[in-house]
């Protein structure tokens, strides 16, 4: 059997050889790193996101476990990943965008969730009373929103999972959110992981940076 991977979001100490130490734990449980990108810094910490790979014989938990034991290591949450980290994903995106020649904002919400590293993605308004899909991704949520108090949108932003506008069924499944506007404000990419990890505050600003670009792409920001 193949090795499993998993994406491990940890916080550390942001000081020189606390990464090293963290290999070295998540080793003695035959874990392999094969990936990792830096999700945000603060004063004197970082928050990571770690591909690694774990034999097929052996429990997820024990990566928690290991990581853990290293000092000054929290881990924020372990998911199966089957993907790869790229910083280029993003760039991608953008440029199939651009090419795209028929509905962009379906090749926004096909993509957004591989470039974010989110579960799911999809295209929301509300011109009148109710919600209107635009887009989605698959894996998006089937049951639909009733309604999207918060458009029009006027800048990126996460939500918690109790928020009053979200589905129960959402709710179940556990989701952290996180929308960003696209062009006036009026329609939103909003963004889905399930079970997380939390949208952290420089994830929250790439969207936004990011669904600003697209913005201008499809002429929205007029």
């Amino acid at each position: 059997m193949d090795d499993v991977s998993y994406l491990l979001r940890v916080s550390l100490s942001d000081r020189p050889g606390s990464l090293g130490q963290l290999a070295v734990g998540l080793g003695t449980v035959g874990a392999d790193i094969r990936s990792l990108e830096v999700v945000e810094r603060g004063d004197g910490y970082a928050v990571d996101d770690i591909v690694v790979e774990l034999p097929p014989h052996a429990l997820p938990d024990t990566l928690i476990t290991a990581a853990e034991k290293v000092d000054g290591v929290h881990v924020d949450s372990l998911r199966p990943f089957n993907d790869k980290l790229d910083i280029h994903q993003e760039l991608e995106l953008i440029d199939a965008v651009a090419a795209a020649r028929g509905d962009r904002l379906q090749v926004l919400a096909d993509l957004a969730p591989r470039g974010l590293n989110t579960s799911w993605a999809m295209v929301v308004s509300q011109p009148g009373p109710r919600t209107v899909l635009l887009a989605a991704s698959s894996g998006a949520p089937e049951t639909p929103l009733e309604q999207v108090d918060w458009l029009p949108l006027p800048h990126a932003c996460g939500f918690t999972p109790d928020a009053r506008w979200v589905p129960e069924a959402w709710r179940e499944w556990d989701q952290r959110l996180a929308a960003a506007p696209i062009g006036d404000g009026s329609k939103a990419l909003l963004l889905g992981r399930v079970g997380g990890p939390e949208f952290r505050p420089s994830e929250v600003a790439r969207v936004g940076y990011l669904t600003g670009i697209v913005s201008t792409l499809l002429g929205s920001a007029r």
